[in-house]
């Protein structure tokens, strides 16, 4: 019962990293290169990076938002037939 447990916990903390994980590379790739640009041309605007992350989570949401879906979906499923196995 204890391992079935700790492997839920795996399968969810997975699950959790890949569904988030291209929004959050989205953003951090967005601010890197802002930030770089911002190095280079000396300019110091802290709302300078703001709008293009917001832009570009918000497009990476709609582009990936199906697959992350999908993933949510399964996990769901997943875990609800579990649930009578435990019972």
């Amino acid at each position: 019962m204890e391992q079935l447990v700790l492997d839920i916990m795996r399968e969810t903390m997975l699950m959790i990293i890949k569904a988030s994980l291209p929004l959050l590379l989205t953003g951090l790739v967005i601010g890197l290169v802002i930030s770089i640009f911002q190095t280079a041309t000396s300019i110091q605007e802290q709302t300078l990076s703001f709008v293009p992350k917001i832009i570009g989570v918000f497009v990476a949401s709609i582009l990936f938002g199906p697959w992350i879906i999908n993933i949510l979906q399964t996990y769901t499923i997943r875990m609800f037939s579990l649930f009578s196995t435990l019972l």
